[in-house]
């Protein structure tokens, strides 16, 4: 069973969490990664775009020129796709990307994303964030104690709006809970700061 080192707010150890197994011991299946991260990223398109077809375009109802003795080819509306303006052919509509993979798939997509980041020394658990009032300075200091640089991914065992509020000002900090982690999410964050009470909700959800 894998362990990791547990830190309290000021960045001191203050002893060693075991992790579980399932969770951050699971084999890191790049090709099941790949497909979970294109369908999530698939899923997060609007799909709102649109053209108008000939028969959307405004006008077109009167013919440009007769049909016989211009000597020109024929025509029978203005809103036809080879004229300036006219409807557009094989346009896009809008239409759903959404991409539906197996749940065991995406789990076990996540379980080997977590698995890559411990082992490239990107976790750090907490075991407490400690909020008395909303104060991104606050919070700020925290990661800086725990050395926690780049992109961070802060994982929270239940909805706390002290700390929500406190770092929705740093650009380059997120805050997620524990029974909503998502693939993508994980792996574009450099580091994950877990509180510990987390990884038991982590546990619950995902096994």
């Amino acid at each position: 069973m894998p362990s990791t080192t547990l830190y309290d707010r000021t960045g001191a150890s203050v002893g060693s969490v075991e992790l579980h197994d399932d969770l951050f011991g699971a084999p890191v299946n790049e090709a099941v990664l790949h497909q979970v991260v294109t369908a999530q990223l698939a899923g997060r398109r609007t799909g709102t775009h649109d053209t108008k077809t000939r028969g959307e375009v405004r006008g077109g109802g009167r013919k440009p020129y007769r049909q016989k003795g211009t000597g020109r080819a024929r025509q029978g509306t203005r809103t036809a796709p080879h004229y300036r303006g006219g409807g557009a052919v094989f346009g896009p509509h809008p239409r759903s990307y959404e991409q539906r993979l197996p749940r065991k798939m995406k789990r076990a997509a996540l379980r080997g994303a977590l698995t890559a980041k411990l082992g490239d020394e990107a976790i750090r658990i907490v075991d407490d964030f400690k909020l008395e009032t909303i104060k991104t300075q606050d919070v700020a200091g925290v990661l800086a104690a725990l050395k926690a640089t780049g992109r961070v991914l802060v994982v929270a065992p239940a909805a706390d709006e002290k700390l929500r509020l406190s770092a929705r000002n740093l650009p380059t900090v997120e805050v997620i809970l524990a029974d909503s982690l998502n693939v993508v999410d994980v792996l574009n964050a450099d580091t994950l700061v877990i509180e510990q009470p987390a990884l038991a909700r982590m546990e619950e959800v995902y096994l």
